[in-house]
């Protein structure tokens, strides 16, 4: 019987498919006295098969997504299961402890877990082993238990994945070609899962609270992106209902494909520059594809996530490098430096434990801490500045003394680069990420110091409303039209644009409907989004009379509620459905 779960519209588009669910089955045994050692061997044997055969098959997807670094992890995996100290201590438990292979496998994998982590504090060498014994247990655990693990980079048939949550690494793995969309319990549409679904332009619906409790695993499911709207075994009926609703958003698409090699121009010839924001290079095939005009964000930390230890300058280098020389000559990339701590951290580069992360230590603060960091960074950046128009941000920066070490080491380096005889732009851009509400309070004393500007607008949200974006208890406080928002956003424009500088937006309100015409009435320079915003927001944006927008910005700041704001935008701009 159909069964319809309500969340938040994440990502564009509609799937329909089979639900693979993404969650860890339960591994959980019982220790058994067992009779016939030989049956216990074999289920063994067949196990560690199966379980090289997966880490086979993730090791090479994880070589052609993400390069041979990338999949060391998976060959250190299946060096585990071929080392005979480690099988041959298993079956020597089966024997001589007469115990089933379950048992006997965590006997032993225990014993290797605590010697390796006994050595860990001098070898950290020695901590990545402990972490491996663990995860080809996991993986052998779930063969003789007949449960599978779920990966996504294992998927091979089309599917919408369904899951509490989808972290970076997740999403980073996903296959379009199979994974039609997802679906998950929590999250808003600035999580990084929702962010990343737009980017690889599947349909996502989350936040629905209820999804893996809900759906079985292989149910025929109807996800709707625009909606929120996942429906459980559809019927027939409503099946053909949202196929056609599929094949009018695929119509609206070539329709608005027809836009990708034009300017973006308000109805009274007014330009507004529409970026894209990316996360790694790959992304720039749907920014090309999406007629974006250059790169408004570039979010650098995928680089450092992906590794399985600190990119060094030569493969940063090469990464900016192949963006700078992916977009027209004279488009703009900016580039973020990195955006490590908070939700976002790194196995090889511990952190301490903070009672809240995402106000704690990190991007600029760490960048600034560990400035043998930074440097590299800068050092490759500098270096790939010969290929193309280059713009550096450094994100969430609260006082003006933490622009000014940036920009000082970010100098030294480029000197000593200089020196070096290493060709370098003499144009670089210095700016900042407005995403703490100190910076977009006290912006008109930056202004007078960056090149630009760009806001934030996802963490400068969740930081004014004084509300964590990944919370569903306090998801309504996300209010991109709050008038106290607004006001800050105008602010930022203001005084950038009097001394000069360009006001640029790379939040997920840059190609919000709503949004937009305000912001096209405050006068903002360049909206940065996901790939997937740019054509429609240049089709409504060609519908709209720009001049006409100052006074609408006006009103919407002197609102009382967000609830005000969106009212006054769809009585004044017929254009918003």
């Amino acid at each position: 019987m159909a069964k319809q779960i309500n969340g938040i519209a994440a990502s564009n588009g509609v799937a329909i498919a089979k639900a693979y669910k993404l969650i860890t089955p339960d591994l959980s045994f019982d220790k058994r006295t067992i009779d016939d050692v030989q049956v216990e061997k074999s289920r063994l044997e067949a196990a560690f098969l199966a379980s090289k055969a997966d880490l086979e098959k993730i090791r090479d997807k994880a070589a052609a997504s993400m390069g041979n670094e990338a999949a060391e992890v998976f060959t250190a995996h299946i060096m585990v299961l071929e080392d005979p100290e480690f099988t041959g201590g298993i079956e020597q438990a089966i024997e001589s402890d007469a115990i089933n292979a379950e048992a006997a496998l965590q006997q032993v994998a225990d014993m290797y877990i605590a010697l390796f982590e006994g050595m860990a504090d001098s070898n950290a060498y020695m901590a990545e082993r402990s972490a491996d014994i663990r995860d080809v247990t996991k993986r052998i655990l779930s063969h003789l238990l007949d449960k599978r693990l779920p990966n996504p980079a294992l998927i091979d048939e089309e599917v919408i994945i369904v899951a509490h949550d989808m972290t970076p690494s997740d999403t980073a793995q996903l296959d379009r070609r199979y994974v039609k969309g997802f679906v998950t319990d929590v999250g808003g549409r600035t999580a990084h899962a929702a962010i990343m679904a737009r980017t690889l332009e599947i349909p996502a619906v989350v936040g629905t609270e209820v999804a893996t409790d809900s759906i079985n695993e292989g149910d025929t499911l109807v996800l709707d992106g625009m909606d929120g709207v996942v429906i459980q075994d559809p019927t027939e009926q409503t099946v053909a209902e949202y196929q056609a609703k599929a094949d009018a958003y695929a119509e609206q698409k070539v329709e608005w494909a027809k836009l990708k090699d034009q300017k973006t121009l308000s109805a009274d010839g007014q330009h507004f520059t529409l970026a894209a924001n990316i996360g790694t290079p790959k992304d720039l095939t749907g920014v090309l594809e999406n007629g974006a005009e250059g790169i408004g964000l570039y979010r650098t930390e995928f680089l450092y996530m992906d590794s399985q230890e600190l990119p060094d300058e030569e493969a940063q280098f090469e990464a900016y490098k192949s963006v700078l020389e992916g977009v027209e000559p004279d488009e703009n990339v900016t580039i973020r430096t990195m955006d490590i701590g908070g939700d976002k951290k790194l196995p090889y580069l511990p952190l301490p434990e903070e009672e809240n992360p995402f106000l704690g230590y990190r991007a600029i603060r760490l960048s600034l801490g560990r400035s043998d960091i930074f440097r590299t960074q800068l050092r490759a950046l500098i270096r790939a500045s010969a290929f193309g128009n280059l713009w550096i941000m450094f994100p969430m920066v609260a006082t003006l003394p933490e622009f000014r070490a940036a920009r000082d080491i970010f100098n030294e380096e480029k000197a000593k680069l200089v020196a070096e005889g290493v060709a370098v732009s003499d144009n670089i851009k210095l700016g900042i990420m407005v995403e703490v509400p100190a910076a977009a309070v006290l912006a008109d004393k930056f202004a007078q110091e960056v090149d630009f500007f760009s806001i934030g607008t996802n963490d400068l949200i969740g930081y004014t409303m004084a509300a964590d974006r990944g919370n569903d208890k306090v998801s309504y406080l996300y209010q991109p039209y709050n008038p106290s928002i607004l006001r800050l956003v105008d602010s930022v424009i203001k005084a950038a644009h009097k001394y000069g500088k360009v006001a640029a937006m790379c939040g997920e309100m840059a190609g919000d409907p709503i949004a937009v015409p305000i912001l096209m009435g405050m006068g903002l320079d360049e909206f940065s989004m996901s790939a997937t915003s740019v054509l429609p927001t240049r089709s409504l944006m060609r519908q709209l009379d720009a001049s006409k927008l100052q006074t609408l910005a006006e009103k919407a700041i002197e609102a009382d509620t967000s609830e005000d704001v969106v009212a006054l935008v769809k009585a004044n701009v017929p254009e918003i459905k």
